[in-house]
């Protein structure tokens, strides 16, 4: 056993207590609280696996794995959302501007409690 073996053994099990359940869970009650939301489909990479990205019509956002592009794809039937690949169709602009927005607000915010 070499010296980082133990290290990337861990990895291969994906991230500490992950569950795709509460995974679900979490995006099931995003969509319901959320109106328009979309979800665009990131390809595996060598850090993480296919993760799919909830974009609602404002532009606020949210990331989890998705359990493969088959997972995906039962994600967005039970959901009832359209899915997108995102390798095709690109980010959405409303997630920028949504992104930009939040830079602002926090630049402000850090600017007025230094004011005090």
């Amino acid at each position: 056993m070499g010296l980082f073996d133990a290290l990337r053994g861990r990895r291969r099990g994906g991230r500490a207590g992950a569950d795709p359940a509460a995974d679900l869970r979490y995006l099931q009650q995003w969509v319901a609280e959320h109106v328009g939301v979309e979800a665009f489909v990131e390809p595996k990479t060598t850090v993480t696996d296919v993760t799919v990205v909830l974009v609602a019509a404002d532009g606020e956002w949210t990331r989890r794995r998705a359990g493969g592009y088959a997972g995906a794809r039962k994600l967005s039937d039970r959901l009832k959302i359209p899915v997108y690949d995102v390798q095709k169709v690109g980010y959405p602009q409303r997630m920028r501007d949504y992104d930009e927005r939040r830079r602002i607000e926090r630049k402000r915010a850090a600017r007025e409690e230094l004011d005090r």
